[in-house]
């Protein structure tokens, strides 16, 4: 009998925990070359989901590239994981996704079954969000890795960006988070079935119903929290914004055992990066290290963190209910001041929002 293969015995970092870190990033980028274009909305100078370029008055398209390796051991669900991960950053930017390529590496000596099936997660989840698969490309690697390649449209007058929220702005958040370390307490055996069985089904879940549940209201910033943790996107969205951002803790909806496992020391790599990252604007007040490390924790295919009025709030989270998104929807935070001088996030325990 074959040995079951267990996809994450091939990498040491799984999902969007394997992300370069932040700060090695912003170095690297700054040393690229500036390219202008007066139809280019949007580029990679405030670290965003994609790239939109304006097409005609009432068309841009928006491109948008995530692989990583295995998070989870069974194929077909590391490809639904994957495609959803990327087609992610679409409707982060408000997007509809279109087109989609593969990207593939994958050891030559594996069974090409378990390739197989790793397109064909890829592939559902790309139909799932009414997108084509047109092709795509391969190497040979000893690490198996997964994604797409994603082209989508929007209107140039309706494109969210990830920064831009203004004071008074509530930030929602349309996943439960913890995914960077429920997976950790999954690869080490020590997870609930019912920890796993969650994480697998937020990871496999498309942000495509929250982003056509807030097509009716005003965002004045999105983005989609993934492997810089909620305090990296945070971070990128109060710098970008010149903002203050409030963070209440006991708002935030946490995965089953997610908690548990982060005060067992079961902490991704990444998130420590992340806190590192953001050290220069964190105000942790007295919050507790535990919700430190939840907040920097890498999420992987995380949901979408809407700022918006406050006067619409309330109606967007009932939308959310009415399209029954099959994640957990919080209220994390509110914008504080829109013009300040040092911009930063403030962890509370509670903040009263609406």
């Amino acid at each position: 009998m074959q040995e079951k293969i267990r996809l994450t015995q091939f990498a040491r970092h799984g999902g969007c925990a394997a992300k370069i870190g932040p700060d090695t990033l912003s170095r690297v980028l700054g040393r690229l070359p500036k390219f202008s274009d007066p139809d280019l909305i949007v580029g990679f100078e405030t670290s965003d989901d994609a790239a939109v370029y304006k097409i005609t008055d009432d068309v841009a398209v928006i491109q948008t590239l995530d692989f990583f390796t295995p998070v989870v051991d069974d194929p077909y669900t590391f490809g639904q994981v994957a495609a959803t991960n990327a087609l992610s950053d679409v409707y982060a930017m408000g997007g509809e996704p279109k087109i989609a390529l593969n990207i593939v590496c994958f050891p030559g000596d594996l069974d090409p079954d378990i390739l197989g099936e790793i397109l064909r997660g890829g592939a559902d989840k790309v139909r799932e969000a009414g997108a084509v698969l047109v092709g795509g490309h391969s190497i040979q690697d000893d690490v198996p890795k997964y994604g797409l390649s994603v082209a989508g449209i929007v209107h140039p007058d309706r494109v969210y960006k990830n920064f831009g929220c203004k004071k008074g702005d509530v930030l929602i958040l349309t996943k439960q988070l913890g995914s960077g370390i429920v997976n950790t307490a999954v690869k080490a055996q020590m997870a609930s079935a019912e920890a796993e069985q969650e994480v697998i089904r937020v990871m496999t879940t498309l942000n495509r119903k929250a982003k056509e549940a807030a097509a009716d209201f005003t965002v004045h910033a999105c983005t989609d929290v993934t492997g810089f943790g909620l305090l990296g996107h945070c971070s990128e969205m109060a710098d970008a914004s010149r903002a203050v951002i409030e963070i209440g803790v006991e708002g935030i909806a946490f995965m089953h055992g997610a908690k548990e496992y982060a005060e067992m020391g079961l902490i991704p790599g990444g998130a420590y990066r992340n806190q590192e990252h953001v050290s220069g604007l964190l105000d942790a007040g007295e919050v507790g290290e535990v919700y430190v490390d939840l907040l920097s924790d890498p999420q992987t295919s995380g949901g979408l963190l809407f700022a918006v009025p406050e006067n619409e709030a309330a109606d967007m989270l009932r939308a959310f209910a009415r399209a029954d998104l099959g994640t957990e929807v919080s209220v994390v935070g509110r914008v504080l001041d829109d013009s300040a001088d040092r911009p930063c996030i403030r962890l509370r325990d509670k903040v009263e929002v609406i």
